[in-house]
């Protein structure tokens, strides 16, 4: 299976095949459980600068309904699976414009860094507003990163922001931001990110025969740099923004720890990346019954791989280098016909490539058309929208007759949302929604394990929940915002790996029909104990089913699909007295099966781990300074997301922030 994608991204896509994951939202609004019309979850602003988290990863790991796979601490890879629908249908956008994988369809949410972060939103199906891109329709679930945006006070034209991050494994983690106003309509922004770290460290391990012993997590070094640049303007009934973001990284891939004699393989594999994009937006309202908005980029992708069984008797010999190239343009119209009814029509057109120094590797090129048309109506108290897109895709490759059939699908949905009672903020919701995903670049045409002859992997999806929200006075609990949803997925046509005429050569295939029964639930609550002394606290909780039906004469036929636990959840809290703030975190993933059968030898035991934060914000020499401290994993639980992937114990880190 390693042939596939390569180490952790072919690991990612091995267990992430037979699972079924949708993706919960995450909203660009305040530290609040948010009652859009679809299901949709946020951190911003306080809570997320708050949250002991290291990545975007760390983060999304807060939502309800939210499946992280996490190989191996700080340099393994991580991917966000939501709803069991599977991390290929998860779209990932940053400041609005999706991220392409066109290769395995995989983001590494790990390389996202917060530093400079506001907000992270995951949505159920699609976001609620009408007016975007055709490729916002094409997801079973999202995540939007939204990047800081320049602000000045009256008569000043510049900002510069610098942080310094250090604590265990070695890290050190300088940044540094600078804001510029050049004029009153136009601002600009730089911003540059360094990270190093060992990824070293001691965890415990039962071995084979009955001991516990001590091991070193070796191989996880990982060295990488951001620099992004930024240009937001204003016109007249409209904005517009440009973005060139650019990183690069050398890590080591940590290997699985092998049970029966850990430390035996040295795991020596490694990996460096290129990633460059240059992206930008357009948004203008003509009229009251016309806008348009415009998005354009490109992306160039590289990757090397080192795999040398010199090093790591374990592995065989890999050294390959990838380059994917992306142009994307996409083009949204909205039409206001009435005060209460509007239409948006997109279309967007992706061309993509991939170039790989594989033997007899037919260098695919695809050309991707999609076209949505949707419509929103607003009552007052019902608001409905349905959507309807269209996608097109042509591939071509090198060699003669090596390319898959053209595609040609139209998926809907339709959204639903009721206020029974005028004075109360009490709304009911509904979605249905039918989407597939396209098999990758590497699914059809890796050489000797593609399938040029695979179709889509299609999900649909059923909700129906309910949010409520209450001020309160006269008592210490100011507001508690909550939000109910139960809902039943299906994924058919599962793209999945599996062994031909030996164990050595695989090939992909359409196998696999998945069913996922669940309830997400998540409650904010605002609390004012003294003038000055202030509690927001979240809790939530997801209970999933999600089975596999794809053989009806298997004995384990109905199992729960690997990695899926049936109750997980998330507990934020952060009391905050004058300048001083303290930050607890919790979370719980509860047992799991490591394959489909669902017996002993496969039983992977829950894990939970407790997070402490500790800030003080002051004013020395005009300047606004801010010092935290960080305790993670305070009860050292030794614990695995991943089978055989051991995650650190208790670890520091200390954090400086000057703004000037």
């Amino acid at each position: 299976m390693l042939l596939v994608c390569h180490a952790c991204s072919a690991l990612a896509q091995q267990t992430d095949s037979v699972k079924v994951t949708s993706l919960d939202s995450v909203v660009v609004a305040r530290d609040r459980v948010n009652k859009e019309i679809i299901p949709v979850q946020s951190l911003s602003g306080t809570a997320l600068n708050n949250l002991s988290a290291h990545s975007v990863a760390d983060a999304i790991r807060y939502f309800a309904g939210v499946q992280i796979k996490d190989y191996g601490g700080v340099g393994g890879l991580k991917t966000v699976n939501i709803r069991s629908l599977g991390t290929q249908h998860v779209g990932v956008f940053y400041d609005g414009i999706e991220l392409g994988n066109a290769q395995n369809g995989t983001i590494d949410l790990g390389r996202f860094s917060l530093d400079n972060m506001t907000a992270i939103t995951l949505y159920n199906g699609q976001r609620s507003a009408i007016f975007q891109s055709a490729k916002d329709f094409a997801s079973a679930g999202s995540v939007y990163m939204t990047t800081r945006i320049p602000e000045f006070t009256p008569g000043k034209n510049d900002n510069v922001k610098g942080t310094i991050k250090g604590g265990s494994f070695g890290t050190i983690n300088p940044s540094v931001l600078w804001e510029h106003k050049l004029n009153d309509r136009i601002k600009s922004s730089v911003n540059a990110e360094y990270v190093y770290t060992t990824g070293r460290y001691k965890f415990s391990y039962s071995k084979k025969d009955g001991y516990d012993t001590t091991e070193s997590r070796k191989n996880g070094k990982v060295e990488s740099m951001r620099l992004e640049g930024g240009l937001f303007g204003k016109i007249t009934n409209g904005e517009w923004k440009a973005k060139v973001y650019y990183y690069t990284s050398a890590r080591g891939y940590p290997g699985a720890v092998v049970r029966e004699e850990p430390g035996k393989f040295t795991h020596q594999d490694k990996q460096w990346d290129n990633n460059f994009f240059l992206q930008s937006s357009f948004r203008k309202n003509y009229s009251s019954h016309y806008s348009l908005q415009l998005n354009g980029k490109y992306a160039n992708d590289y990757l090397h791989y080192l795999s040398d069984p010199r090093l790591d008797v374990s592995t065989m010999y890999v050294n390959n280098h990838y380059k994917q190239q992306e142009v994307y343009f996409s083009s949204a119209n909205l039409f206001t016909i009435l005060p209460y009814w509007s239409i948006n029509v997109a279309g967007d057109f992706i061309y993509n490539t991939l170039k790989a120094d594989l033997y007899d590797f037919v260098y695919p090129r695809r050309y991707t058309g999609l076209g949505a048309v949707a419509t929103s109506f607003d009552w007052q108290r019902v608001k409905l929208q349905a959507s309807l897109l269209g996608t097109y895709v042509h591939e071509t490759t090198v060699t003669a007759g090596s390319a898959a059939s053209d595609k040609n699908e139209y998926t809907p949905s339709v959204i639903f949302s009721y206020k029974p009672f005028a004075n109360k903020d009490l709304n009911v919701r509904a979605f249905y929604k039918r989407i597939f995903r396209m098999p990758t670049l590497n699914d059809l045409y890796y050489t000797f394990i593609g399938n040029k002859l695979l179709d889509p992997e299609y999900t649909t999806q059923y909700d129906v929940g309910v949010t409520y929200a209450c001020n309160l006075t006269n008592t210490a609990l100011k507001r508690i915002e909550m939000q109910v949803d139960g809902y039943y997925n299906q994924v058919k046509n599962k793209i999945v790996a599996m062994p031909t005429s030996n164990q050595f050569r695989w090939t992909m295939v359409n196998l696999g029909y998945v069913k996922i029964k669940g309830l997400d639930v998540a409650v904010q609550t605002n609390w004012q104990l003294k003038k000055e002394t202030n509690i927001n606290a979240r809790l939530s909780y997801t209970y999933q089913k999600a089975q596999d039906f794809t053989d009806v004469s298997s004995d384990y036929y109905g199992g729960q699909i690997p990695y899926t636990p049936w109750h997980s959840g998330s507990v934020i809290i952060n009391p905050t007295y004058k300048s001083y703030s303290l930050n607890y975190s919790f979370i719980y993933t509860g047992y799991r099966y490591t394959a489909v059968a669902n017996i002993p030898e496969n039983y992977f035991r829950p894990w939970y781990t407790h997070d402490l934060s500790f800030s003080k914000e002051m004013l020395l020499h005009k300047h606004q300074f801010r010092f935290t401290a960080e305790v993670n994993n305070v009860l050292n639980q030794q614990y695995e997301v991943v089978l055989s992937y051991p995650m650190p114990g208790t670890n520091v880190k200390f954090i400086c922030t000057v703004t000037l």
